[in-house]
């Protein structure tokens, strides 16, 4: 029986021109294993959250691997590279007049709050 090979992706290549020059750089001058390609990783991290799926359960075949995305997903947060992906897209979107600061707001429910004594 022949595998399906077709690759699946989240984004469409026009999002992924945008948004690739904005993840950091490779070093490829430390030696060691090979980086799995950013595109697979940022179409698993997309698709465990709009999923709902667990790390473990990103399709390898599809993606790379759930624990490569994983990782991925909090090195790109502690490197700030989402906040610099968030404040891009805003930017081309406000040059593109297509952002409505009045329909904007933040929600702050995901802030733990203390419990009285």
């Amino acid at each position: 029986m022949k595998q399906n090979t077709k690759t699946h992706r989240i984004l469409a290549d026009e999002q992924w021109a945008v948004l690739a020059p904005l993840l950091p750089r490779q070093d490829k001058t430390n030696g060691g294993r090979p980086r799995a390609d950013d595109r697979k990783v940022l179409d698993g991290i997309l698709f465990s959250l709009r999923s709902g799926c667990r790390w473990q359960d990103i399709p390898a075949e599809h993606f790379a691997p759930g624990v490569t995305c994983w990782r991925r997903l909090r090195q790109w947060e502690a490197d700030g590279t989402w906040e610099r992906i968030w404040r891009a897209l805003l930017a081309t979107l406000s040059r593109e007049d297509k952002l409505d600061y009045a329909a904007a707001f933040l929600d702050g429910s995901f802030a733990p709050a203390k419990k009285g004594d």
